[in-house]
C-alpha cells in the first residue's frame, strides 16, 4: 500500500520468482481508494492495463476505506493459492 494525502493505492505483491531479477518483491498498483475532504468519503477506483484509473460503480462512495477494501500492513505470505481464504 502506497499513502498520500488523499489517496491510498493498493498493490499486489509477489515474492521474487526468478534469481536473475533480484532479492525484491515485484509491485503492481491494482486499484486506489481516493478520498474527497469537501464530502468526507472514500471512492474506490480500478487500474486499467494503460495504467488509467476508473471508479468502481458497483461500489458507492463511504465515509470509511476499511468500507471499500481490506488492507495488510505486512508482507504476504507466499502461498500456492489452494488455502488462501477470500478476502
Amino acid at each position: 500500500m502506497r499513502r498520500r494525502p488523499r489517496h491510498l493505492t493498493i498493490v499486489n505483491g509477489r515474492p521474487p520468482w526468478r534469481e536473475d531479477f533480484g532479492p525484491d518483491w515485484t509491485r503492481f498498483p491494482i486499484a486506489r481508494l481516493h478520498y474527497t475532504k469537501t464530502t468526507g468519503l472514500w471512492t474506490l477506483y480500478w487500474r486499467d492495463r494503460n495504467l488509467k484509473y476508473h471508479r468502481y460503480d458497483p461500489l458507492d462512495p463511504s465515509p470509511e476505506s476499511r468500507t471499500c477494501s481490506t488492507i495488510s500492513m505486512t508482507e504476504p505470505t507466499p502461498s500456492s493459492g489452494a488455502n488462501d481464504p477470500l478476502i
